[in-house]
């Protein structure tokens, strides 16, 4: 069941059709090798079926398939979360919460928190990973600007701090996007902190907020920018590419929710080798990332 990019999406209902349907597959998927309590680690329980709930029979503590991760006290059948995995992984462009809701044919503020809730296990799961080697790293800007508003490094449009990993061939490998709210020392510093393996080579331009909060634990690369050189090649495609998909699926109305959006495209991006697998991968992903607060 990995390669669902290959079967129709009428394939995909027929495959899973019922709750049980799906609650089997993610049972398997959350505990391969059986049933694992997650308070004492005990494999035996018994199944409460009123409250639909695995007992662990060492310590009695009470989990669901869904404990723990983004789909967690759902109002939605389990057939509609694997759908909506299903179509936002079937197409590179994603899909937006209005075509979401008229192909699922649920209201727009579910489809549009079951996006919400995805999105976020897309964001949780990419924190995990830090880049490392040489990586390209920038800034640049989304939306639109005030009237007579500066353009470039100046601008009030939205900020975005971007690092690109390259393999020894000079490729891209692994990209990481952040919404900031300045240029400042401290604000680079603390993104390449979370983002940056130390020790990593980093390719800049020349800004002066670069090179002071990268000097000592990076080897830091820099040179002015030169629009007709090479420089931060890979790294400007990609900028590119966001912003086609933000405007192109999403019409750039990113603003309010724009690190969520960046999530989705960077966890895309990371997985394109394995596209036919992008299914298997997310649902493993919403079952181990967490949410508070909002239901659906």
């Amino acid at each position: 069941m990995a390669q669902t990019e290959k079967i129709s999406f009428k394939q995909f209902r027929a495959r899973f059709a019922t709750e049980n349907d799906c609650k089997n597959f993610l049972y398997k998927l959350r505990w391969p090798g059986g049933f694992i309590c997650p308070r004492c680690g005990c494999h035996e329980f018994s199944f409460v079926k009123r409250r639909k709930l695995f007992q662990c029979s060492h310590c009695r503590h009470q989990t669901s398939l869904t404990t723990g991760t983004v789909m967690h006290r759902t109002h939605l059948p389990m057939t509609i979360w694997f759908w909506a995995i299903y179509l936002l992984s079937r197409d590179k462009r994603g899909i937006s919460a209005t075509q979401l809701a008229a192909e699922l044919e649920i209201s727009y503020e579910s489809a549009w928190y079951l996006l919400y809730r995805i999105r976020k296990a897309m964001g949780q799961r990419e924190h995990n990973y830090f880049l490392s080697g040489i990586t390209e790293l920038d800034d640049t800007y989304f939306g639109g600007a005030d009237l007579g508003g500066k353009r470039g490094r100046g601008t009030d449009k939205m900020k975005i701090m971007v690092a690109l990993s390259k393999s020894e061939a000079g490729r891209p490998k692994y990209l990481k996007m952040q919404v900031i709210d300045n240029l400042k020392g401290e604000t680079i510093s603390a993104f390449a902190e979370g983002n940056i393996e130390y020790g990593s080579a980093i390719q800049s331009d020349g800004y002066h907020s670069y090179r002071k909060p990268l000097a000592d634990d990076y080897n830091h690369q820099f040179k002015l920018f030169d629009s007709d050189a090479e420089m931060l090649h890979w790294l400007h495609v990609v900028v590119g590419n966001m912003k086609t998909f933000l405007l192109g699926t999403y019409h750039g109305n990113c603003q309010k929710n724009l690190q969520m959006y960046l999530d989705e495209f960077c966890y895309r991006f990371n997985r394109r080798a394995f596209k036919d697998e992008l299914f298997s991968r997310l649902l493993h992903a919403v079952t181990e990332s967490y949410i508070l607060g909002v239901a659906v």
